[in-house]
């Protein structure tokens, strides 16, 4: 087990340094830069928009650029945000924790239903209860993330309900400990079930589908053979396997924390590192799309990582030796 995961995560260095090589060089191809808005400001002088570009590195070959930058993160300094003038680190550090709580709010209110929900339609396949959820399955499914989430904000804004934007209320730093966690959860609750619909739809149908494959299979019959319960049969053999598919998923999830959350914070207005990698990504600030590139990278090949190592804890027929001669 310690030499795969030492392999493993020496295969993540070249990963890592392709992955941001070819971020930093589809960012240098894009047209113009952050200092070409401010070239056609007659208040800002050349000469001082110059010096930003050297202050900043700016018109240096891209290989000299790159290289200096992953100098800099060896060191844990991501560069300094073009547009904010401030630590790339301590920028995404202060949007990060929003971002976080939306993300993991999502994924266990999504999980927590839709596991259970799939569970009861795959053992009721074709009942009314089945053909019920399955359709709000579909329903959800087809709905687009940010329609959904107009539809909820005028709700809120009709009955008051709940607050429009923000993740917090103005007097959030008066409150007491409970009085700040009950703040975050009334603000968090329409992008929470945003971002939950659709991935809760697609869940419950996977969940289905794996147990409807699963009930057909010769250990399953061979189980009941023997004389098993069907409660033994249906938790020992038939959800253990059913689950598989799932921690792999998990393992995605955790890269999926800056992409998922983006479309609805900027919709509902709400300070996340989606919003802030929106903005960089607009304004050209390299260093802060790279400092989020990174980011992302590495939540993403880590969470591959222990979702493999968590499989071959439940899975005994999974080996070390077949999941990285699957990679």
């Amino acid at each position: 087990m310690l030499a795969y995961l030492a392999r493993r995560l020496l295969h993540m260095i070249p990963l890592l340094l392709g992955i941001t090589f070819l971020s930093f060089a589809v960012i240098d191809l894009a047209p113009g830069d952050y200092f070409s808005a401010l070239k056609m400001n007659p208040t800002i002088s050349p000469e001082a928009i110059h010096q930003m570009e050297l202050q900043f590195g700016y018109g240096e070959p891209l290989p000299l650029r790159y290289g200096k930058w992953l100098w800099r993160v060896l060191h844990l300094d991501l560069g300094i945000s073009v547009a904010y003038r401030v630590n790339v680190v301590d920028l995404i550090g202060a949007r990060a924790l929003n971002t976080v709580i939306l993300a993991t709010a999502s994924m266990l209110m999504t999980w927590s239903l839709a596991i259970p929900i799939g569970i009861i339609v795959a053992l009721r396949p074709n009942s009314i209860t089945d053909r019920l959820l399955s359709f709000l399955a579909f329903f959800g499914m087809s709905l687009p993330n940010f329609f959904l989430a107009f539809l909820l904000m005028f709700m809120a804004l009709r009955t008051g309900w709940f607050p429009i934007g923000g993740s917090f209320s103005v007097s959030y730093d008066s409150l007491p400990f409970w009085g700040r966690v009950m703040d975050r959860l009334h603000h968090l609750w329409l992008p929470m079930t945003v971002l939950g619909v659709a991935g809760m739809a697609s869940l419950m149908r996977l969940m289905r589908a794996n147990i409807l494959e699963i009930k057909q299979a010769d250990f399953v019959r061979t189980a009941r053979a023997k004389g098993l319960s069907e409660r033994a049969v249906v938790g020992k053999h038939i959800l253990r396997n059913a689950l598989n598919p799932f921690i792999t998923l998990a393992g995605y999830e955790l890269g999926n924390l800056l992409g998922g959350a983006a479309l609805v914070e900027a919709v509902m207005n709400l300070q996340g590192l989606g919003t802030l990698m929106l903005d960089a990504v607009r304004s050209l600030d390299v260093y802060l799309v790279m400092g989020s590139v990174l980011m992302g990278s590495v939540l993403l090949l880590t969470g591959n990582l222990l979702a493999d190592l968590v499989l071959t804890w439940v899975d005994p027929r999974i080996d070390f030796t077949r999941l990285e001669s699957a990679r």
